[in-house]
Formats: structure tokens, C-alpha cells, sequence
């Protein structure tokens, strides 16, 4: 069996005293759409870099398409194509000279890839004059996506694509993705939108440099572990000031329009748990709250994981 497109060891990487990747071992596997999932500084930036070679990681190893990313980098970079974070293209330069200047890097052209990126490439063409500077947030992604696929990577690395674009350019970009992830392409993304978990075959969540949890979408979810409640109230400020006194409150935070509470009960009953909460809120003066079961999220799941990790350790 060979081996798995991205397989990383145990990777350290510090800036001074802090560990932007924090002992991290992942895992991508042949065709999937991978994504780390996380806020910003929980090190996605950083481990792509490494995973990208532009990075030396302090200690651990990373392995890429079978090639070491510290002893293998100059044959890996021309495997792979990275879409960082930022705008890295050209902004003075329109947007075929672009297109032009990448694709020569990697000894192609634009006209016998053009097959290749056409699916992307096409919704850009009329504006192959224009300044890359000029272009709209999500023109700009589909051009840097066209540019790191130009020369046919055989993995592909995009950090944080959707970040300060519109809702609509999000959902664009990700169908963009699911289109490519049919042909057989590794695609590794990160995003700090939980809500585009959901888009990925497996994800993992970081934060603090570290992984919390490793599955599909929907595994994650369900390994929640508490009866989770959804609390409507118009006052909901002084409602979660309440439900913090709530003997049964494992954690409670505002979620959307409500407010989500954690019963610290294992396996209790969901419309037991949610009657003696509202009886609570009730007694409190809160009569037009509501209190519903509500099925857990990926978000949900990452709030518990963290908090799990960041809560003080008891003196023996």
C-alpha cells in the first residue's frame, strides 16, 4: 500500500517561547479534501508553510508525495501547488501576465495547460487586461488558484482561500473545489469558518498549535458528549449571566441567536435535561425563555475540546 500524500510526525515549530505547531501528527489520504480547522494563530499558516517547504520545522519530520519537505524540498516544489493566505501575486502585472509568468516558472504554458484550469480560467478570460490589483476578493482567489494549478501539482495546498470574500464567492470557491477533488486531486485546505468543515471528507481541529480532534465532519459532531440545549430568550445577556448559576451548567455560550448549554449530566435524558432548565430559567424571572434539545456542531465540539485543554489543572 503506498504511502499517504501528506503524513506528518510529531512536528515542532517556535517563535521564542511559543509553539506555533505544537508536537502536531497528521495524516492526508490519496483524493481526499483535508481541511484544518481553526482560528487565527492556532498554527495552520505555519504547519503549511513547513508542509510546503518554506518552513524548517525545530524538530518532527513531514513527508509530502513520499518526499521529506526538509531533504526533498526542490523535487517537492515542483509537485505541489500552494495558495498562501495572502495575495501573492503580482498586482501590477493583468491577469494572463500573471498566469503567463507562473506557468513559465514551471516550464509550461498557459495554452497547454489551458485544458487543465479552463474550469476556473474561463470565469476570468474577459478580464485578461485587467490589473490583478483591480480584481474584485474573489476574482483575485480564482486567479491565484489558476496560477497554482497551472503547472498540474500532483497535491494542493490552500491556506485560508475564503478568507475576506463574500458569502457567495465562498460557496463559489468550495464548489470549485468539489469539482477538482473529483478528478483524483489531494487538496489540503485550512479556514477559520467552522461552518466550511462540512465541506471536507476529514478535518482536523487546531488550536494553540495543537490538534483536538482528527475524523469526518459529521464524526466530529457526534463525539460531543454532553445533551446539548438551545436557549431563546430576548434578554439573553441577563439569561446567560443566569444559566452560569444553573447547578447543571457543564458550559454555556452564545451560539447564533441563542444560546447553547451544556448539561454536565452524562447521558441525561434530552427532554428532561431541557424541562428542569427551563423550570430554572422560569424561577429566575426568564418566563418567555425557550429551551429545546438541538443537535451538536463541529463548533460546539471545538468550544468543548478547548476548553478541555485550556482548563486549569487541580493541585494534588
Amino acid at each position: 500500500m503506498s504511502e499517504a500524500p501528506v503524513v506528518v510526525d510529531d512536528v515542532v515549530k517556535r517563535y521564542g517561547e511559543v509553539a506555533a505547531v505544537d508536537h502536531v501528527t497528521a495524516e492526508v489520504r490519496h483524493g481526499e479534501l483535508f481541511g484544518f480547522i481553526g482560528p487565527d494563530g492556532a498554527g495552520k499558516t505555519t504547519l503549511f508553510r513547513i508542509l510546503t517547504t518554506l518552513l524548517l520545522p525545530d524538530s518532527g519530520s513531514a513527508r509530502v508525495l513520499g518526499r521529506d519537505v526538509v531533504t526533498d524540498l526542490w523535487a517537492l516544489r515542483r509537485e505541489i501547488g500552494y495558495m498562501p493566505g495572502r495575495f501573492s501575486l503580482y498586482p501590477d502585472l493583468s491577469v494572463r501576465e500573471n498566469l503567463d509568468f507562473f506557468a513559465s516558472v514551471f516550464g509550461t504554458t498557459v495554452a497547454r495547460e489551458y485544458e487543465h484550469i479552463a474550469p476556473i480560467y474561463s470565469q476570468l478570460e474577459e478580464f485578461n487586461d485587467r490589473r490583478a490589483a483591480a480584481l474584485s476578493g474573489g476574482m483575485k482567489q480564482k486567479l491565484a488558484l489558476c496560477c497554482a494549478l497551472v503547472h498540474r501539482p500532483n497535491i494542493l495546498f490552500l491556506d485560508e482561500p475564503t478568507t475576506g470574500v463574500d458569502a457567495v464567492s465562498r460557496r463559489e470557491f468550495w464548489e470549485l473545489l468539489a469539482r477538482m477533488r473529483t478528478s483524483g486531486l489531494t487538496i489540503v485546505v485550512s479556514t477559520p469558518y467552522m461552518d466550511e468543515a462540512n465541506r471536507c471528507d476529514r478535518v482536523a481541529l487546531m488550536q494553540n498549535g495543537r490538534i483536538l480532534a482528527t475524523d469526518a465532519p459529521a464524526a466530529v459532531a457526534a463525539s460531543f458528549e454532553r445533551t446539548l440545549l438551545a436557549v431563546r430568550s430576548p434578554d439573553r445577556y441577563r439569561v446567560l449571566l443566569a444559566l452560569r448559576d444553573y447547578p447543571h451548567t457543564q458550559r454555556v455560550y452564545p451560539f447564533g441567536e441563542s444560546l447553547h448549554l451544556a448539561d454536565d449530566r452524562a447521558g441525561i435524558d434530552a427532554a428532561r435535561a431541557s424541562s428542569e432548565a427551563t423550570a430554572f430559567l422560569h424561577d429566575k424571572g426568564f418566563t418567555d425563555a425557550r429551551v429545546e434539545p438541538t443537535p451538536p456542531t463541529i463548533e460546539d465540539v471545538f468550544i468543548s475540546r478547548m476548553s478541555a485543554v485550556n482548563a486549569p489543572v487541580a493541585a494534588a
